[in-house]
């Protein structure tokens, strides 16, 4: 039976994990060994990260929302509670862009938020 030389394959493995270690500073990008350990560390913060990225980018909309709300007179959480009693269906996102970029659409949900607390 023939022997079975795995160069090729570990020259691969070796070449793929370089590949994604390039731009790692010193001997991260360069040595096998080490770039391995960095690479998983790497994918570890990626991994948690993408989640952190949900709660820092909702906060964010959040603070807008809550900026903007303030100058009508009104609290985040009686803006919120507002406009779900008034069935205006609009996610944080688009609240906060709205916020910052269109004021005058912005105060009409918000009167409209108004209103149905008053009533």
């Amino acid at each position: 039976m023939a022997r079975v030389k795995r160069g090729v394959t570990s020259h691969t493995r070796h070449k793929k994990v370089l590949d994604q270690t390039k731009g790692f500073r010193g001997r991260n990008s360069t040595n096998y060994r080490i770039a391995l350990e960095k690479l998983e560390k790497a994918q570890r913060y990626a991994y948690r990260d993408r989640r952190n990225k949900k709660r820092s980018f909702r906060a964010l909309w959040i603070q807008r929302i809550n900026a903007g709300v303030r100058a009508h007179g009104l609290t985040y959480s009686q803006f919120m509670n507002g406009i779900k009693e008034a069935g205006i269906e609009i996610d944080r996102k688009v609240l906060a862009d709205i916020a910052a970029r269109e004021p005058e659409a912005f105060k009409a949900i918000v009167d409209r938020a108004q209103a149905a607390l008053a009533a």
